[in-house]
C-alpha cells in the first residue's frame, strides 16, 4: 500500500486504512482483507466514499515470467463524492497507485536476483 503512494497507510489484523489527497479532497478508505478463490490477495472497501470497492491481485506462471494482475471494480456514492471527483479522475488516480505497487515488485524482482 506505501509504494502505491498513499499519504497514510495503517493496518491493524485485516483492517488496512489509508488516507490520499485527490486534488483539493482528501481520500480516506477503511479496507478489509476478504477472501477470492480467484486472487492472491483481495480487499474490500469497508468504509468511504464508494458505494462500494473491491481490488484484487491474481498472480499466474507465464513460464519464464510471473504475472501480476490488479484489478479494482468500484461504484461511486453520489452523494458523497458530489462534484469534486468523478469516475475518470478516480480511474487515473487508481491507475497511478496500482502501477506504483507494480514498479515497486518488479523492482525488488530485480534488485534481489
Amino acid at each position: 500500500m506505501r509504494a502505491a503512494g498513499f499519504d497514510e497507510v495503517r493496518r491493524e489484523g485485516s483492517r488496512v486504512d489509508i488516507a490520499n489527497e485527490v486534488g483539493p479532497v482528501t481520500i480516506e478508505l477503511a479496507l478489509e482483507l476478504s477472501d477470492d478463490p480467484d486472487a492472491e490477495l483481495a480487499y474490500r472497501q469497508r468504509e468511504g466514499i464508494f458505494e462500494s470497492m473491491t481490488t484484487t491481485y491474481a498472480v499466474t506462471d507465464a513460464g519464464d515470467a510471473t504475472v501480476v494482475e490488479a484489478r479494482t471494480e468500484f461504484a461511486l456514492d453520489v452523494a458523497v463524492v458530489g462534484s469534486a471527483l468523478d469516475a475518470t479522475v478516480i480511474k487515473r488516480q487508481r491507475r497511478r497507485e496500482l502501477n506504483g505497487q507494480l514498479d515497486y515488485l518488479e523492482r525488488g524482482r530485480t534488485d534481489s536476483g
